[in-house]
């Protein structure tokens, strides 16, 4: 990249990819090479620095956003941390055997840290949904105004919206939050701030990281290691290979089929469900996969995204494997918060004495939950049918809860093990068939037409045999089916190893060079012989990006 094209900042959009040519052969090597070479005082700025080259790069003047999120964050953080130290200063001011007074101050200093608390998550959370989610609102309550007759229409704003702006929102509230928590110390130097927040490849798609996860480690960086180097591009090469030769592959065949559902039975529509399930988590957990790879190369560790979610048994499982990082920031920052509230847990008390130690404790997980997975289904998109989407796994979650017992009890009568290996499979393929259906509605143009597709699955079912015509309706022939297949079954060994708590890339790294190098060309030649690019291809922004 020339200086003349650093000037056309935002212009390179198309680096929001991690495979894209011009991260693969321009920014990331030249961002490694530089770091290799600066001396290591100067490293943690070398990240900084191409950490905001990047973003700058694709946003172009929308940095501002992220800017001030580093700003205010870090004003806030130290805001915080000035009024904990004055209640502690005041609080020794106070004879121990006056306990009363001391509680008083903490009280009144507690107070003015909830007013700064709630200030930064208000402004934070505001501006994500005056660019994000303004215009949906305003849409839908001029149809309400319409509905009701009322002749006044209001102006759908329009925003700009940097990329990755849910992502890194949602990791800087919870720096705020951990530090009123008193969970990490508040950080006075910006630019660690800056770096933890910012660190390119995690900013467009996450993990959604915490400042103890990442943020000392990537400022005390080192040297370049070669085991790092080895094992980050290996993974790096995992995720690549997921990306171009099943995501990339299968985009075709499930645009058409979305796009037409009318045009085909109920078979077809299950079938781009599955595929469409399939490209998201191979173009998704690729991402993570380059994520991680990269963060290793740095000698730094990057939370894990995933942990084989198709293997999952219940859908709660399901959603403690599948984008981890946002799951368990839901649950730090809403689902505990709201349970344990003074009004659920009196609400949980009362409960518990008239419904038991099981359901009792369930009304206010309930709520919890809700609160949960509406913000889930929004965080997605400002849409009914991420909306829809949320309240289907909200409702299937609780479901599992309530009949939990009675599960049990008939498998007890039954005596069938939890553990029996068709038993376990059974509630795999369950949860995988209820997955599916999800997605469906999570990729359909808008609920209207997810409800639509779900009626035609069940009205017109049957399956319209894949006949060279049909696959060639659907932009897709067998050799591509075959060839997902086989990088599918590579995933899938890939998993079952992990499940058994084996780590494929470190095992690859321990054999001999020779075994090393033969599986690594092998999957380069894989890539480069089945991937889908060239002509007739068109690249796939990544597709988490855009929520």
């Amino acid at each position: 990249m020339s200086l003349s094209s650093l000037l056309l900042a935002g212009k390179y959009k198309s680096m929001t990819s991690y495979f894209s040519l011009a991260f693969l052969v321009g920014f990331l090597p030249i961002s490694i090479v530089t770091y290799f070479f600066v001396p290591q005082k100067a490293k943690k700025y070398v990240l900084l620095v191409f950490s905001m080259a990047f973003f700058w790069l694709i946003s172009g003047k929308l940095i501002a956003y992220l800017l001030l999120t580093v700003i205010s964050v870090h004003w806030f953080g130290l805001w915080l941390e000035r009024l904990k130290n004055e209640s502690s200063a005041a609080a020794k001011t106070i004879p121990k055997e006056e306990k009363e007074e001391r509680k008083k101050i903490k009280s009144k200093y507690r107070t003015k840290m909830r007013a700064v608390l709630c200030f930064a998550v208000l402004l934070h959370i505001g501006v994500l949904v005056m660019l994000k989610y303004s215009p949906f609102f305003v849409t839908n309550i001029n149809s309400l105004l319409s509905l009701v007759h009322i002749p006044l229409t209001l102006d759908i704003p329009k925003y700009m919206i940097p990329v990755g702006l849910s992502f890194f929102s949602l990791q800087a509230l919870s720096y705020i939050i951990d530090v009123y928590r008193g969970t990490v110390k508040a950080d006075g130097n910006i630019f660690r701030l800056a770096l933890f927040i910012s660190f390119f490849p995690q900013i467009v798609e996450g993990p959604i990281c915490r400042y103890s996860q990442t943020a000392d480690a990537l400022w005390s960086v080192k040297q370049i290691k070669y085991d790092d180097l080895a094992i980050g591009l290996q993974r790096f090469l995992y995720g690549f290979m997921k990306k171009l030769v099943i995501a990339d592959r299968l985009n075709a065949a499930v645009k058409e089929i979305f796009d037409n559902y009318e045009s085909f039975d109920g078979g077809i529509i299950f079938l781009g469900a599955v595929f469409y399930t399939v490209q998201l988590y191979a173009d998704f957990s690729g991402s993570m996969d380059a994520v991680v790879g990269i963060g290793r190369i740095f000698g730094v560790k990057m939370p894990e995204n995933f942990r084989q979610p198709f293997f999952s048994r219940t859908i709660s499982e399901f959603w403690q494997r599948w984008h981890i990082t946002l799951g368990t920031w839901f649950k730090d920052y809403i689902f505990y918060p709201v349970t344990m509230s003074k009004p659920m847990k009196k609400l949980t008390t009362a409960a518990r004495k008239k419904l038991g130690n099981h359901f009792g404790p369930l009304l206010a997980g309930a709520a919890a939950l809700f609160c949960v997975w509406l913000a889930n289904g929004l965080w997605h998109g400002a849409a009914w049918s991420y909306i829809f989407f949320g309240m289907y796994h909200f409702a299937l979650i609780l479901g599992g809860s309530i009949i939990s017992p009675a599960i049990k009890f008939v498998n007890g009568k039954l005596h069938i093990s939890p553990e029996n290996p068709v038993y376990k499979a059974v509630q795999i393929i369950r949860s995988c068939l209820l997955v599916v259906i999800g997605e469906m509605f999570f990729r359909a143009n808008g609920l209207k037409a997810g409800l639509a597709m779900f009626t035609r699955l069940i009205t017109h079912a049957g399956f319209t045999p894949l006949t060279k015509d049909v696959l060639t309706a659907l932009h897709i022939d067998m050799r591509d089916i075959i060839i997902v297949c086989v990088a599918a079954a590579i995933i899938l060994a890939v998993g079952i190893f992990r499940e058994k708590g084996i780590d494929v890339g470190e095992k690859l790294y321990s054999k001999n060079v020779v075994v090393r190098r033969a599986v690594l060309y092998s999957l380069i030649m894989f890539i480069v012989i089945f991937g889908a690019y060239g002509a007739g291809y068109v690249p796939v922004d990544p597709m988490y990006a855009e929520f």
